[in-house]
Order: C-alpha cells, then structure tokens, then sequence
C-alpha cells in the first residue's frame, strides 16, 4: 500500500491540528535534550542518556500525533532501523513502519489512505522528517522473504503505539524467514564492500563514525547476524552464550561508547545529520570535548587520535566476533585441523592457538605466531580463537616482554623472512602487538598528520612505506620501477631497509626535528637487538636523512656540480646512496597517491647517477660532459633527418649553463625546433608529450623582456596547467629559451588525439598571450581545498645567497592554490628580478616552490625586505588585510 495517493474527493477533513504548537513544543523540547548535552561533561554516559531522551521525545511526539490523527485501532507505528533499536542521535533518520491488518484497505478503501497522509504529512509539518513506509503485514512477510537487506530493517523492529497484537505477528512472521547462513554471508558481504568504499582502513583522515571500517555499524552488523542466528541480542546476551568474554564485553560497550559520543557531539556540532568527522568540523567538535591546542598538538588531533584508538578497538574486536560467529552457525568449530607444531594449528587456512591461554602462559609464542605465518604454505590469517587470545594476551606484552632476549630474536627472524613481510607487519600493527613490542611505535598509532600532503596516519604511512620497500625486492613488481627493483636485487639485507622504513617517522608530532629524533630511537633499537655496527650506521643514517634525497633532487640545481659533491660527501659510499635512493622513493609514493610522478622519479634517479659517479672518483670534467651531451644530441638529430649543423646556429648563442641543464633529448629537439626561427621577433611555441610521464614540455624562444615569465605563468594558470619545473636562460643575443614541464586534468587518461589537441592549444594560445602588450591582470586568489581551510600553513619565504654569492636561491612553501605561481612570479618581474631556473614541487595541497634568481635589488637589504614581504603577500592562501 502507497502513501502517494491523493484523498478521495468529498471525504471528510481529519481533526484539525494545532501544528504550529506541536512544531514548536518537538523544537524546543529537542533543543533542550541538545543542549543540555552539550553544556555538560563529555562522557560515554552523557551520549546514552541523550540517545535514549530523543527516542523518548520522538515516541512521546508521534503517540500524540496517531491519537490526533484518529489513526485505525487495527493499525501499528512500528519503529525500525536506528530508531527502532531505540539509538536516535540528534539527528538521526527515523524510520517508521505503518503497519496495517491484511485485510484493512478492503474495509477502509480510499478514507484510510487520507488518514495515513494526513499523519505522514503532519509529522514532516512539525519537524518530524520521518522515512515511512505503509505495508500490510502480508506485503511485509513478501518483502522480506529471500531480501537480507528488508529482513535488517525489520531485525528490530519496536511497537510505537498502535496495535499491539499485530506488531507481534508482525514480528513473529518476519523472525521465522531469517536464514542465518544466508543472512550471515549477505552481511559479511555488505561489510566487506562497505569497508572497500571507505578505503579499508579505519584511519581515513575524514572517517565516517557509523560507516566507516571501525564505525559504529561494524558493532550493529555483529548483532545483526548474532540475532538472526539467535545468538543473543546485546553484549550480555553473546557473553552468556560464550561468544564473547567479560572482557570483551568492557571493551565493546567502551569503545562503542566512545564512537557514540563523537557521533552526538559530530550531529550537535554541525546541526545536521552528518556523520563524517570532516575537517571543517574536527576542531569545533573537538573543542566541544574541552580540548586545547597546544604548540605540539591541536585540539582536532587529540580528539582524532581518541577515534582512531576506538575505531582500531572496534576493528579489531568485529573481526574476532564475526569469525567466531561463522564458526557457530557453519558448524566448523569441530572441523579437523593439521598441526603445525606443538603451539598452533592449521584450522582450513587460518592459524589456530592450541589452547586459550597460549600467550599467558607463554609469551614467547606472540611473536611466534607472526613467524609461523610467514613460514607456513596456505596459512591467510589467524582464527577467532588466535584473534581473541591476541587481543586479551595484551597485559603480557609488558617491559619485561619487551626486554627478553628471545623475544627480541623473533622479532629480528620476522623482518628477515624472505616473505610475508608486508601481512605480518600488518597483522602486528592490526592486533596491536607492533605498538607493545616496539613502545616508540605505540605513541604515532592513529596520529594525524595536517601538513596537506600525507592523506594515511603516521603509523599507516610507516607501513606503507615498508610495503613499497618490500615490493622492491619482489620479481613480481619490477614492472612498478624498474630501476629501484634492479638496484634492490643486488642489496643483501633487505631487512635493513625495512628497520630503516620502521622507524623513518616514528618520532613524528613529538615537537623538533623528528629526523633527528627517530635516529636515536633506531641506534637504540640496533642495540638492543645485536645488530653490527655498519649495520646499525647505516640503519641510523638512512632514518637521521631520509628527507635529504628528495630535498635536494626538488630544490637544488642538480647541474650544479658543487650541489652534486656536497650531497656526496654527506652520503659517503655507493651502499648509502643506494639505500637511500630506495627509501626515498618508497617514502615520496608512501605519502598519497597524488604526490608521486614521473617527474620526481625523474629527478631522484639523475641524483643518484650524477652522486653514484662522484662517489667512483670521477673528477668532474664539464667540458667533456658537455662535449659528449652535445655528440648525443646531433646523433638525435641524425635520426630525425635532420642535416649536419642544423644546430649550429642555436648553439652559438647559448651559455654553457643551458647545456648544463639540458639532457640530449632536449637539447635536440630545441635545436630541430628553433633552426629557423633563431632572430625572428614573434614568439615561438612548441610542444611535445613529456618523454618522461603524463604532461606536456613546452618550449618558448621569444625575445627576452622582463615579464615574460610572469604572462606565461598567467597563460598556463588560466587555461588549467600546473607547472613542474622550469629551465629559463638567455641567449647572448638577447632571446629567452625556456622550456616547462607542466601537466594538465586532461593528461592523466590522454590519448594520441588527446595529446595532439593540447599541443595546438598550447602553441597557438600562448604565442598569442605572449605577443600581447595589455598590463598585467592583477593575480587571482583561487579557491582553496577544504582541507587548507581546516588546516591552514603559515607561508613561509627564503631568500639566500649561493656559496659564491652571485645567484640567490628563493624558497616559498605554501598550500596550493590556483594563482599562486603567478602571482609568485609577478612579483619577481616588478622588481626585475631575473629568474634562471624554477622547481614546483606538489605535495598534495602544500607546495614548496624553489628558484634560482638573481637581480641588483637582491644586493641591498631594504629592496630585499620588500620583496620577501610583498612574496608573503602573495604566498598566503587568502587576500592580506589591509592596514588601517
């Protein structure tokens, strides 16, 4: 039966409402629950009695109406959902059933369809957004037969008012269609699927309370299936069956109280239904809890590490529920099991304990039991019995655990197994063993970290760098990065990189320099585990400069052979260079998805081989290098027909700094390019699809004039390019050659078509930006990403000399935005500041921005103060404010 149709005509009106009262007194009475709540302390107890008021103010509210309405004696409002578990959030859905007899639109016809809307309509009139359905008790037997997700809703189902025999049979006939099995495995299903949408982890930095992995519904789900299979319907209820201990019982209703109390304050907060802890959000909320910022920490991530311990709890404790739930209703706990030795079994690939208490009585056998899943064939998991023999063996992992002499051995076999690494690391962290046998790990569990770059926690980032170190050294993957994998075949302790990946971040958020910091911890962590002493200088070199790589391929001249020897003489042998090549690029690709590219990979690989050459003794020799970059060249130009000194003409008016910074390939096709074009006054633009990944590298050769740059900043910020690098010279006969490496949306899924449409956009658009004489627009502040909002950076400008004094070296580091290289570069041309080289670096939403310039303003301190401020001006993420 459907709410939709109209009244009959001619019917009587029903009784007449005052609605604007009962709007008002479910207003105020819902406000006063609120805010009650929220003036109080912010505790788990707090949160359950605001649940129950609002349930009880929403049954008080919706009895009043049905009896206003004069709704059929032989009719019931069944509660169901949420709400019907009596679990109403301030503003939560509220599902309601209309359940009528079989027989009741046969004797009633079209007036109880005008009575049924007048209710509805009156509840939405008041404020009550309410989800309904009307269905008579056979329609909702039909419904539910064979529909897992029907049969959810109805699970727990609650007579509001109404008839109360019927909501029974109701409730009867609707009990006895529940297939345990079949609801079990739609369940398992849906949350599997529910947990790849939410990207698989509970530490998503905007997680979603309820539905997130380790949410609320992960606990809903446990008693869904528990329920249907007649296992019991609360905590008390799984325990008194032996599904779950007493201490798991403390351990549910805390964590799930947590949960519940995020999510009260999250709704109060926002003052809507909104369940995910967004950035916008995450500071208000958690100063609703009473936390402060601090130099070392904000408040949002007190209140965000807070989730992450409940959401890791949860994830934890449905895991071992619902496996152990599987094994009562599939009747596999008597299944035969394979031993592996004389502490676990083989239970149809998953790892059993022998017995309960395992770990307190043995807890040497924790960490065992990590090396016997690396070590043993067709093993894919732990057992709920495992699971839960984990979870309470935790007070056993105390200092003395940590301190033992054997314990510290397992632990080292772990990270030399020759597979297996990546699962049992994960394991560990999951089951929280990692955070108790190495206690520095335990402190960044569920640490976030708002530097606009890392989208995972920092012990989530940890193991994903491990991950990326580990796929190195597997065959498998060396399609991935071919170079890293070749340099790894030839590593003889990989075990070493994984300590190094273990401990790269794990002094984060404890205030200084965290490189520095995690260098003591890991030296500690050599000791402690008899590792050699080259051994453990490496280890301990790798986590004290593991920014070092990356900060020099993206900020430094890498032409530049003093930078080259500089960065050598601080690795000092080949093995460190290698070592430290590999952890950087599996830190960059551990940050986010978005931060690596080609062009980064580009530019650590041609560090390593420039740094790889000076360590071999090799003096540098520029002339010959230049001499046998420029024989590569005119090979390329060979085999693209071109004739013997095409290149002669550009060439001569070049410094031998463009050829410095130029490999062969680019130097060829300037010089194919540009032979006819050498003294002509009209700007010259050409592209190419960038040899070395997605994005185009542009060429402009135009007569030099001192906003250049600057228009074309402003052309590729307006038609949607983000620039990478830029290489700017200037030619003896007064002509800028200067060559990009930008990427555009477009460029991620471009096809030939694709690419050549750019190409001709771009040569053709930007010559005639270039040839245009209008002022310069003033630059644009563009929007910013919610996150920048959230967690804004101070701007940050440098602007110092090189060792030789007559270059400076500007660096601005920012949140992104577009605009903002134009504006950056606007400056810079006000003041005739010359610019040589430009690195953009993009890490997520932050940039760090490096360039090589030069200018006679530089030389005097005032101009130099003016110009940093006016960059800091143009750095910030919104518009200054203007003096008054």
């Amino acid at each position: 039966m459907s709410t939709e149709a109209p009244a009959a005509p001619g019917l009587p009106a029903p009784p007449a409402l005052d609605l604007p009262a009962l709007r008002a007194q479910f207003r105020d009475g819902k406000r006063a629950l609120i805010d009650h709540f929220m003036q109080g302390r912010a505790s788990a107890p707090a949160a359950t009695r605001l649940i129950k008021a609002l349930t009880r103010h929403v049954d008080a509210t919706l009895t009043l109406l049905w009896g206003q309405c004069a709704m059929p004696a032989n009719a019931a409002l069944v509660a169901v959902g949420g709400y019907g578990r009596g679990e109403l959030l301030p503003y939560s859905d509220i599902d309601v059933l209309l359940l009528l007899p079989d027989d009741a639109e046969v004797q009633a016809g079209s007036a109880l369809k005008a009575t049924l809307e007048s209710f509805i309509t009156a509840c939405w009139d008041i404020g009550l957004e309410i989800g309904s359905s009307v269905r008579t008790l056979a329609e909702c037997v039909l419904e539910a037969r064979g529909d897992q997700t029907v049969q959810t809703a109805l699970l727990e189902s609650r007579l509001v008012c109404g008839a109360r025999k019927l909501c029974a049979a109701f409730q009867r006939e609707t009990a006895v269609l529940m297939d345990a099995k079949a609801f079990l495995r739609a369940k398992t299903l849906e949350l599997q699927q529910r947990h790849t949408k939410y990207e698989d982890t509970p530490y998503a930095l905007e997680p979603n309370c309820k539905e997130s992995p380790g949410g609320l519904r992960d606990l809903q789900v446990v008693i869904w299936v528990a329920r249907a299979a007649g296992l019991g319907r609360s905590w008390a209820e799984l325990a008194a069956n032996g599904l779950i201990t007493p201490f798991e019982v403390k351990q549910l209703q805390r964590n799930e109280g947590t949960l519940r109390l995020i999510r009260a304050r999250l709704h109060a907060v926002a003052g809507r239904r909104e369940d995910r802890l967004v950035f916008d959000l995450q500071t208000a909320v958690a100063e609703s809890f009473g936390y402060q910022s601090t130099r070392a920490q904000r408040s949002s991530e007190v209140l965000m590490h807070r989730y992450y311990w409940a959401a890791k709890a949860v994830t934890q404790l449905n895991q071992i529920l619902m496996l152990n739930i599987e094994e009562r209703i599939n009747a596999s706990e008597a299944a035969p099991m394979r031993q592996i030795n004389a502490r676990f079994l083989d239970r149809a690939g998953m790892l059993e304990v022998v017995r309960d208490d395992l770990y307190t009585e043995n807890p040497h056998a924790i960490l065992e039991t990590f090396l016997v899943f690396q070590q043993t064939p067709g093993i894919k998991g732990f057992s709920a019995r495992t699971l839960r023999a984990l979870y309470n063996a935790r007070d056993a992992m105390d200092t003395a655990f940590r301190h033992d002499p054997l314990n510290r051995e397992l632990f080292m076999d772990i990270l030399r197994q020759p597979q297996g690494i990546t699962h049992a690391f994960r394991l560990l962290n999951q089951t929280s063993v990692l955070g108790r046998y190495l206690w520095v790990f335990r402190r960044i569990v569920g640490r976030m970290q708002h530097d606009l770059f890392h989208v995972y926690t920092v012990d989530q980032h940890i193991l994903m760098v491990l991950r990326n170190v580990r796929r190195f050294f597997i065959p498998e993957h060396a399609h991935e990065y071919p170079f890293c994998s070749q340099l790894a075949s030839e590593w003889d302790k990989p075990w070493a990189l994984y300590v190094a990946a273990l401990f790269h971040d794990v002094a984060k958020g404890r205030g200084g320099d965290h490189s520095a910091l995690g260098a003591v911890e890991v030296r500690r962590f050599c000791r402690d585990h008899g590792m050699a002493r080259d051994d453990t200088s490496l280890i301990e070199f790798l986590v004290r400069h593991h920014l070092t790589m990356s900060t020099v391929a993206q900020k430094e001249d890498l032409s530049d052979p003093d930078v080259i020897r500089a960065f050598a003489d601080k690795v000092g042998s080949v093995r460190r260079l290698t070592a430290l090549y590999l952890l950087t690029v599996a830190d960059i690709r551990g940050t986010s998805p978005k931060v690596w590219n080609a062009w980064k990979g580009k530019l650590l690989e041609d560090l390593y081989r420039y740094t790889l050459r000076a360590l071999g003794g090799a003096q540098p020799n520029l002339a010959a290098d230049l001499e046998a970059r420029k024989q590569e060249a005119r090979q390329l130009l060979a085999l693209h027909s071109a004739l013997p000194g095409t290149e002669g003409p550009l060439w001569q008016t070049l410094e031998l700094s463009y050829f410095a910074r130029h490999d062969a390939s680019e130097i060829a096709w300037h010089a194919r390019s540009l032979w006819r074009h050498i003294a002509t006054p009209e700007p010259v633009v050409r592209a190419r699809p960038s040899p070395i990944g997605d994005g185009l590298q542009v060429l402009v050769y135009a007569p030099d004039q001192s906003d250049l740059f600057v228009r074309i900043c402003g052309y590729f910020d307006g038609a949607g390019f983000s620039i990478q690098d830029a290489k700017v010279h200037t030619s003896r006969t007064g002509f800028a050659l200067d060559t990009f490496q930008v990427v555009h949306p477009q460029c991620e899924a471009a096809d030939q078509s694709s690419y050549r449409d750019l190409i001709s956009l771009v040569e053709n658009q930007l010559a005639l930006a270039l040839a245009s004489t209008d002022a310069l627009p003033m630059p644009s502040r563009g929007r910013v990403s919610r996150r920048v909002k959230s967690f804004p950076i101070t701007p940050r400008v440098s602007l110092r000399p090189d060792e030789r004094a007559q270059r400076w070296l500007l660096s601005v580091s920012t949140s992104d935005r577009s605009g903002l290289l134009y504006g950056i570069a606007r400056v810079l041309a006000q003041h005739g500041i010359n610019l040589q080289l430009a690195k953009v670096s993009t890490l997520g939403e932050r940039v760090e921005d490096t360039f090589l310039v030069d200018g006679p303003e530089l030389q005097q301190t005032r101009a130099q103060l003016q110009i940093e401020s006016e960059l800091l001006d143009a750095a910030a993420p919104l518009a200054p404010t203007p003096a008054r």
